[in-house]
């Protein structure tokens, strides 16, 4: 998984050279979540945008923090090494519209703050630790151009390191409002935030060994799930209207890359896709079965995923359970594409109203001048 980033973006930078590129405005997403940091550099395009640069680094900034409550001297260690690695492109790049978002591990950790605080002195990189409710928005707006245009409802779900947050949109309304009302505000007519992620859930029973791990696992996902009171009302829009399931986070990229027999990631095979339930219930079945040294030599899966992938596989399942029959469309994109269009739609706000001020002051100095001259 180590190139994944690199395979998905070097089609659009061979096709916009570098002259090109940097002539347009830059925008940068940077999201440090529980496990992973990521990057995402991208130019306006239309009503969208075209990547230019993105950079992804398992830094496990969650590692042990259930148990210390705190983010480890190693993590910070392994965020930082990454974090100036980002400021760099980002220098080199010359961007200049630039968000940064830290979610559950930062949220949670007793020094959370404190760590956000040294990352801005050291880096340069101003962060802003968002909440839950903000992290379903933003993955919302990521996948929306995924929602299937006859639906009218879509189940969204997106595993985090260590969170999971999942909400039911009225697809109806995302339609008559587009991207801009989508912005303005998305139509989510319920969203919860589940307490468990693939790497605290994997941490919470790495005691046992990986039989025992797995069924502890899943009981713990469901429970979670079955507690959910929104769970009915989720159930109720599947069975009484046309709906579907988005899957955003790499352990359904990489599920779904184990479904396609891929021998390297593709994220033009797997971003849009369609899986059913039992797909995906096959593919789990599979990486259970094969153990923990076979299941890292799934080239979509590699050495540093493998740990977290039979947790993953549990929240997944757990969650499908609302609705069995459901087909899920996988998403490769998600918070950061969420951060970049937000930021876009912010700046062309920005930029008519400066338009109409400044048009608005040169009527009024043309008035003047033509009072003068009628004096």
């Amino acid at each position: 998984m180590a190139n994944k980033n690199n395979d998905s973006r070097q089609a659009v930078s061979k096709a916009f050279p570098q002259a090109r590129r940097d002539r347009a405005p830059l925008f940068a997403a940077v999201d440090l979540g529980t496990n992973n940091c990521r990057l995402l550099i991208a130019a306006p395009r239309g009503g969208s945008f075209r990547v230019i640069d993105s950079y992804s680094q398992i830094v496990r900034l969650g590692e042990g923090l259930n148990e210390s409550g705190r983010i480890s001297e190693q993590a910070i260690a392994r965020a930082f090494e990454a974090l100036s690695k980002i400021a760099a492109k980002l220098k080199a790049r010359n961007v200049r519209h630039v968000r940064c978002v830290a979610t559950q591990a930062c949220r949670q950790a007793s020094n959370g703050a404190y760590f956000i605080r040294s990352v801005k002195q050291r880096t340069g990189l101003d962060f802003k630790i968002i909440g839950p409710d903000e992290e379903a928005r933003l993955a919302l707006i990521g996948c929306h151009d995924l929602i299937e245009p006859e639906s009218q409802f879509v189940f969204v779900l997106d595993i985090g390191g260590g969170s999971t947050e999942v909400s039911l949109v009225d697809s109806s309304q995302v339609r008559r409002g587009g991207l801009a009302g989508l912005l303005r505000k998305p139509p989510i007519k319920l969203w919860t935030s589940l307490p468990i992620g693939v790497v605290t859930l994997t941490e919470a029973f790495a005691h046992l060994d990986e039989a025992d791990a797995i069924e502890k696992m899943r009981t713990m996902a469901l429970d979670y799930v079955a507690n959910w009171s929104g769970g009915l009302d989720v159930k109720k829009a599947f069975a009484e209207s046309k709906a579907h399931m988005i899957g955003t986070s790499g352990t359904i990229t990489c599920l779904a890359g184990v479904h396609l027999g891929l021998d390297r990631y593709r994220r033009d095979l797997v971003d849009g896709m369609w899986v059913t339930h039992s797909d995906m219930h096959d593919v789990i079945g599979r990486l259970r079965d094969v153990g923990p040294v076979e299941r890292q030599n799934f080239p979509t899966i590699g050495a540093e995923r493998a740990g977290l992938m039979l947790a993953g596989c549990a929240i997944v399942e757990a969650v499908w359970q609302l609705a069995p029959d459901a087909r899920m469309r996988v998403a490769d994109r998600g918070l950061r594409e969420g951060l970049l269009l937000s930021m876009m739609s912010n700046s062309k706000r920005r930029r008519r109203r400066r338009r109409r001020k400044s048009t608005g002051q040169s009527t009024k100095a043309e008035n003047t001048m033509q009072a003068a001259n009628v004096g």
